[in-house]
């Protein structure tokens, strides 16, 4: 008998005829013809020549005890191997059973079919034989209670090697629970009944033997279907190791059976000892087995399962610009979005050998296990560190790409999409060997700087990767990717600061929007006066742009030779700068999250009725007024939109403050050569007035110069020195692009950008400041007709007099208390939050005390 045999719907051996046979030959026959499947020709005419051999050698023996009896008297018989004994004490207990020739059975389907196609490669495509409890007859095997325990000993044991090949035998049948064409069965394995007369001893031992049966049934349906495509290469090279083991397996029982054939002192109990070690492994193989089909078993919420497929759906419309014809191309499965792969198996395995470290034989198992799993998941891993590239058809690396955000779309990124969301971690399932969140950080940004060096060309990716790790638990794991995340980040650091002049860049980006050495401002805010006066809605944006290349290029000016002139453009906004920030630190106060999420069609909240008003109210063209700046890739990584937008703040807080000291400048000028102001007049109450609105004009340039001297060398010029400084610094990308950021942030919160208490006083006075000085420019005539009126009425002040008195005294108490608002919540704090407001209030309150000593 071999392995082989044991399919249903073969050919059957036809049996010789009654006279031809001998004693021991009607014994074969008579114990076959109640076995349900037949055997093939090889394995029979084997088993027949070697009864044959058997019944000639006993013949011979008894011949030779006639012939010389008296010079041999006692001579011992050869001993017969297991299937002989069985077969023939079955033929002397059931010597009057019939002995006709043997039928075929027509109620058996005996075809095989080839299917053209397997579930996955190397599965079976071989059809099931029909399975015993299906199908119908009289025909039964001899009962076990009729044979002594050396034959029920013999056929149990013949019948073990048939099921521990995956095959009924005649007294150990499957279970009518379990249908091999049900995927869930297969993987639980088959239940097995055993015949009724069982010996007990014999009953426990075979019980014992048959859950390796079971074991290696539900190893070899895990192995069939997990290794279909959709699994992931993980899960196949799983399998793959598997296999091997299954194979050790196979050798042994081709070893079991030969024995059985040839030896007559091989038992069921040397069979067992056999088969112990085989069985240990097949147990936790199956345990393995079940651990991964149980985590792949539908959850009652499917809220995840749902999310993967939504970002798939949106991922495929950015792709496709919002073609819905492209999702008909996308496959969204419950089946592979359930699926246990990747870093899932590998985590799976190693905490299963940290469970059983104390056995060192399972412990040798599962790291062997865990090495051959983890080989194509270490590809792609290396592929990652040292080419920036992702490799991964089946979704089970730790690094997830959205191949929807392209490099393309950074002009529009206002929340650093492009560097934060294209390249995320799968966060569930790390391998413990790399779940170290640190760990993580480091391979996820040193994928993302080589990617960015291999779009800009620096990445030779035909160099082979030569000596790194190739299982997860090598010891040089860790050190491999420190090494990688080093060599990632000096070689961006290089293309940034080097090749693409990243410090030439940030100082050009501070002359236009710092106003540092920024004469062409000063030209420009001339030239474009008139424009920038009218309401934003109807200023021309292409004519300030025409002016703005024209002040740029004026002889002599330092932006004349600046090598990225080219790059800065003109924009309006459609929100004034107050409104815009306290949309944001109303709710949380500013901070990179909410300059990430600022959009100008954003919703403002409810705040007060007076900039309830102030919405209402059409902003000009200087409130409008911002730059922009066009950065290329890479550089764009550092100089994002996001940062452009901080800019941007800082820049038109800065125009505001210049433009409200060019109109009291403007108003100082008026007050000093129009005649109505500087003509003494001939009414006390007059005179008086106007020195009371040189002092009040005084105060306030006063207060906007020292707030515009504070934000710029107080503010801005150290942290721009500390930035810089960092550059040359700096270790690795991700820290000079973080230095970048604070230091925005820190600029808008010295600058009071961030706070709702400070921006809101701050806005009334620069508001007031504004309104007076427009108000004070245009009374030059008013003051001689006012003055020519008191000189011919010779009387007291007039109600005109009255009421410039009345309206400056307002402009007094305005300015004056929310001026000490604004030092009293400065002090604040400055003593809780920033101590650089603390040489801001001081200067103001110097300041106020000498204008008010020099207006006395």
């Amino acid at each position: 008998m071999t392995s082989q045999a044991k399919e249903n719907g073969t050919q059957r051996r036809s049996v010789p005829s009654r006279e031809a046979l001998s004693h021991t030959d009607r014994a074969v026959n008579t114990l076959s013809q109640h076995h349900h499947r037949s055997r093939f020709d090889k394995s029979v005419t084997a088993m027949d020549q070697q009864i044959k051999g058997s019944e000639a050698d006993k013949m011979a023996s008894r011949s030779s005890s006639t012939r010389h009896s008296e010079r041999s008297p006692e001579r011992a018989q050869p001993e017969k191997p297991q299937t002989e004994i069985a077969r023939a004490a079955s033929a002397d207990s059931r010597s009057t059973a019939s002995a006709a020739p043997l039928q075929p059975r027509t109620d058996i389907n005996t075809d095989v079919t080839l299917s053209s196609t397997a579930v996955s490669p190397l599965a079976l495509r071989v059809s099931l034989p029909p399975l015993s409890y299906a199908v119908s007859g009289p025909k039964k095997p001899p009962s076990l209670d009729r044979m002594g325990p050396d034959v029920q000993h013999a056929v149990i044991m013949e019948d073990l090697l048939y099921v521990l090949m995956g095959s009924e035998g005649q007294y150990i049948r499957f279970h009518e629970r379990y249908n091999p064409s049900v995927e869930a069965d297969r993987l639980s394995g088959p239940e097995f009944r055993l015949a009724k007369g069982l010996d007990p001893s014999l009953r426990d031992l075979t019980k014992t033997l048959l859950k390796l049966a079971t074991h290696r049934s539900s190893v070899n349906a895990f192995i069939e279907i997990q290794s279909k495509t959709e699994y992931g290469v993980v899960n196949h090279a799983l399998c793959a190791a598997m296999r091997n083991i299954t194979k050790e397996y196979l050798a042994l029982m081709t070893d079991m059976e030969y024995k059985m054939l040839t030896s007559a002192s091989f038992t069921l109990n040397a069979f067992h000892i056999e088969t112990m070690d085989i069985a240990r492994k097949l147990s936790e193989l199956n345990f393995i087995a079940q651990q991964i089909s149980r985590r792949e078993e539908p959850a009652t919420d499917s809220t995840d399962e749902l999310g993967t497929d939504f970002d798939k759906i949106m991922e495929t419309l950015k792709a496709n610009d919002g073609n819905l014809n492209a999702l008909n191309n996308i496959g969204i499965s419950k089946t592979t979005s359930m699926v246990t792969k990747g870093g899932g198996v590998i985590k799976l395995l190693t905490d299963r050998l940290y469970s059983v470290s104390g056995d060192p034989a399972l412990r040798e198992l599962l790291t062997y296990l865990m090495r051959e799993a983890s080989r194509p998941y270490m590809k792609m891993l290396n592929l990652w560190l040292h080419r920036g590239i992702i490799a991964d058809p089946f979704n089970e690396f730790l690094i997830k790409e959205q191949k929807s955000i392209r490099r393309e779309r950074l002009d529009e990124d206002y929340t650093d999409e492009y560097w934060e969301k294209r390249y995320t971690l799968r966060k569930d399932d790390l391998p413990p060997q790399i779940g170290d969140a640190r760990t993580c950080d480091k391979i996820l940004l040193a994928g993302k700087f080589l990617n960015v060096v291999r779009e800009c060309g620096g990445v030779d990716v035909c160099n082979e990767i030569k000596d790194v790790p190739v299982t997860i638990d090598d010891p040089r794991l860790l050190s491999n990717i420190n090494a990688a995340y080093a060599h990632a980040n000096e070689y961006l650091l290089s293309l940034l600061i080097n090749t693409h002049k990243l410090s030439e860049r940030l100082t050009s980006l501070k002359h236009y929007f710092f106003l540092d050495q920024a004469d062409f401002f000063t030209n420009f805010m001339d030239v474009a006066s008139h424009e920038l006066r009218k309401p934003a809605k109807n200023v021309s944006t292409s004519k300030l742009q025409s002016l703005l290349d024209l002040a740029l290029r004026q002889p002599g000016s330092i932006t004349a030779t600046d090598p990225f002139k080219e790059d800065i453009s003109v924009q309006l906004n459609e929100i004034g700068l107050t409104d815009w920030l306290m949309r944001i630190v109303s709710v949380s106060g500013l901070d990179p999250s909410d300059v990430d999420g600022m959009q100008l069609t954003t919703t403002p909240p409810v705040t007060d009725k007076s900039s309830e008003r102030d919405d209402k109210k059409s902003i000009t063209g200087i409130q409008a007024l911002q730059f922009d700046f066009k950065v290329p890739f890479p550089l764009s990584l550092v100089i994002s939109r996001k940062t452009i937008l901080r800019y941007q703040l800082l820049f038109r807080h800065l125009v505001a403050l210049k433009h409200i000291e060019q109109l009291l400048g403007v108003a100082w000028l008026d007050h000093v050569k129009a005649t109505g102001w500087t003509r003494r007049s001939r009414s006390v109450h007059l005179q008086n007035w106007k020195s009371k609105a040189w002092n009040l004009r005084a105060k306030m340039l006063v207060f906007i110069q020292q707030v515009l001297y504070f934000s710029t060398t107080e503010v801005v010029e150290p942290n721009w020195c500390t930035l810089m400084a960092g550059i040359s610094d700096v270790n690795t990308v991700d820290a000079l692009m973080q230095n970048h950021v604070d230091f925005l942030d820190t600029c808008l919160k010295e600058c009071m950008l961030t706070n709702s208490k400070l921006l809101r006083v701050m806005a009334k006075l620069m508001s007031a400041c504004q309104l007076f000085a427009v108000y004070t420019t245009q009374l030059s005539k008013t003051l001689l007709h006012i003055d020519s009126e008191t000189a011919v009425a010779d009387s007291g002040a007039s109600d005109k007099v009255k009421k410039l008195e009345s309206i400056l005294s307002q402009y007094e108490q305005n300015f004056e208390h929310h001026l000490k608002i604004l030092m009293d919540a400065l002090n604040y704090y400055a003593a809780t939050e920033t101590v650089v407001l603390l040489s801001l209030c001081a200067r103001l309150e110097v300041c106020m005390v000498a204008e008010s000593r020099v207006g006395q």
